[in-house]
């Protein structure tokens, strides 16, 4: 029998919005369901969060992959998702029960290590509404302009000191989340943006370069050698 957060009593509930076609990877199935050396990445998304949080598990996937899912992840609440990411989010906040503390995590980073989700389930605890893990960005950046001749134009280099590439789970408030989400008129590329969007603050822990997003055809083969290599289970764990 599945459980479900009611069930569980969580105060933590992690949502996965997987439900998104994921047509840049040029793989046959919707991303999450890709083949990840012997087991589908939304299956090593899940297996990647730590039984120590307590946390319940909401997957939301595309209406006609919610039984599979379920194959998949026995014990995982799978709802369906809708038409944009957000409708997603929505569905996995309602399916989400009473839990206090909700993570919103891409399926399509599936080696995200236990203590990134641990530090980010510690800064909500600790009072924080919104908080994402993030990385140094390493890259010299640059600020282009168009040019007359169909080259772009540096405009100016960017102080990369002040830049983190974010990451997830991105972990908030019950409170905090469902006021992100009341209006997501305009663009935003992550849950935080929406909560900047309407004033709640948004802090920063520590990622890991493990927690790399799967996007394009050369992520996933990265990822695939990674995950071929002995020394993984340790860093994944630690």
């Amino acid at each position: 029998m599945t459980t479900t957060p009611e069930d569980s009593g969580a105060e933590v509930c992690v949502i996965i919005p997987a439900a998104g076609s994921g047509t840049r990877l040029g793989e046959p199935v919707p991303k999450a369901f890709v083949d990840l050396c012997g087991r589908s990445i939304i299956e090593r998304c899940v297996d990647n969060i730590p039984a120590s949080l307590g946390a319940s598990i909401v997957v939301v996937v595309p209406i006609d992959l919610v039984e599979r899912a379920r194959e998949l992840l026995p014990g995982v609440v799978v709802v369906p998702g809708g038409a944009h990411r957000s409708d997603s989010v929505r569905a996995g906040i309602a399916a989400a029960g009473a839990a206090q503390i909700l993570l919103v995590h891409d399926a399509a980073r599936p080696l995200t290590p236990a203590h990134v989700f641990t530090a980010v389930v510690e800064a909500v605890a600790a009072g924080h509404r919104a908080v994402v893990p993030g990385v140094p960005v390493v890259d010299t950046l640059k600020q282009v302009t168009p040019g007359s001749d169909g080259l772009e134009l540096v405009a100016r280099t960017v102080d990369r000191e002040e830049l983190r590439a974010v990451q997830t789970p991105q972990g908030f408030t019950r409170e905090a989340l469902l006021r992100a989400h009341a209006d997501d008129s305009g663009l935003a590329t992550d849950d935080a943006g929406l909560a900047e969007r309407c004033g709640i603050p948004v802090h920063v822990v520590p990622g890991d370069p493990l927690a790399m997003k799967i996007t394009t055809p050369w992520d996933l083969r990265i990822i695939r050698d990674v995950v071929g290599e002995p020394a993984l289970d340790s860093e994944v764990g630690r």
